[in-house]
């Protein structure tokens, strides 16, 4: 068998090892043995060559929901193809609460993604970072309502929020990024952290297109105190098609979630994975922030999920 050595030294490499795997797959009878070990090695050759190149700055970008017009920052790869794409869900970001910066926190995730071979938008909702102007900020509903009436009335806003506008500004999200020529509007994966994770899976249930969903923390706050955002959630990844990553620290506010969601899908039979990884930092916080805080703890397995499902 002929050996062939593909090199990602530059943009029109990257383009001839993407079509190279196609063909390959399509036409070699060894391929319907090896694919997996095949896929595997050639798009660690492809996305060295992506690492080995500084992902560009983040153009911002407006996306129209509704009427609001809301801000997001996109990063692409290096290269002249098409590429995968993710779009990520922020949590909640009260307008007071000074200790977390969502521009700053998505900024630590959109280099990653790019280097990592995906389009990566970052989208702030209504009311929330470069959004901050537009709409009602979710995290501050939520927080007048719990303290003009009682938890019950959380509850009740939240899912409200999570069914509504939140889901509206993410679907508009999606909208803009299958409109872009660098995308591959068949290969788009939502990302999402606590409430935005617990967005992502309505996102995912909503929209049949996407092709995988990747959560942190998801509900890790708000499982516990809210019978409602459990059954949501629970029917949610019962039609989810999309295979699905839950991803924890063993230091999450709770972990629950983690695995009355596991449970479920077990249940029903929906393809997913259930990560907990040890105790990151000594609080409850820490842990539920790993997403940002130590991104090298899930860097490989998270890539691995959607290199499997957005690269086949």
């Amino acid at each position: 068998m002929q050996m062939v050595v593909f090199s990602t030294a530059g943009k029109k490499d990257v383009t001839g090892v993407y079509f190279a795997v196609k063909i390959f797959l399509k036409e070699s009878q060894i391929a319907k043995v090896v694919k997996p070990v095949i896929i595997s090695i050639l798009l660690s050759c492809l996305l060295t060559g992506l690492h080995a190149q500084l992902p560009e700055q983040p153009d911002t970008v407006t996306v129209l929901s509704g009427r609001l017009p809301l801000k997001g920052l996109l990063w692409h790869p290096v290269g002249s193809v098409v590429f995968p794409a993710v779009i990520f869900c922020h949590g909640s970001y009260e307008t007071n609460d000074l200790r977390y910066d969502a521009v700053q926190q998505t900024s630590v995730l959109g280099p990653l993604f790019a280097k990592n071979g995906y389009v990566f938008l970052g989208l702030f909702r209504q009311g929330t970072g470069l959004s901050k102007n537009q709409g009602k900020n979710s995290a501050d509903v939520m927080s007048k309502a719990l303290k003009e009436k009682d938890q019950q009335e959380r509850n009740k806003v939240q899912i409200e929020q999570l069914q509504t506008s939140d889901l509206q500004d993410i679907s508009s999200g999606l909208a803009l990024l299958r409109q872009r020529k660098d995308v591959d509007t068949n290969r788009i994966a939502v990302v999402g952290h606590s409430f935005g994770g617990s967005l992502a899976l309505l996102v995912a249930e909503h929209d049949p297109s996407v092709k995988a969903v990747v959560t942190f923390g998801a509900a890790g706050y708000s499982w516990n105190v809210s019978p409602q955002l459990r059954t949501r959630l629970s029917d949610a990844v019962k039609k989810i098609n999309a295979p699905v990553m839950l991803v924890y620290a063993q230091n999450d506010y709770s972990l629950k979630p983690a695995y009355g969601l596991d449970s479920v899908m077990n249940v029903v039979g929906k393809e997913h994975v259930l990560k907990i990884y040890p105790q990151f930092g000594n609080s409850p916080t820490e842990g539920h922030n790993i997403i940002f805080l130590k991104a090298d703890l899930w860097e490989e397995d998270v890539f691995k999920f959607l290199h499997q499902y957005l690269w086949r």
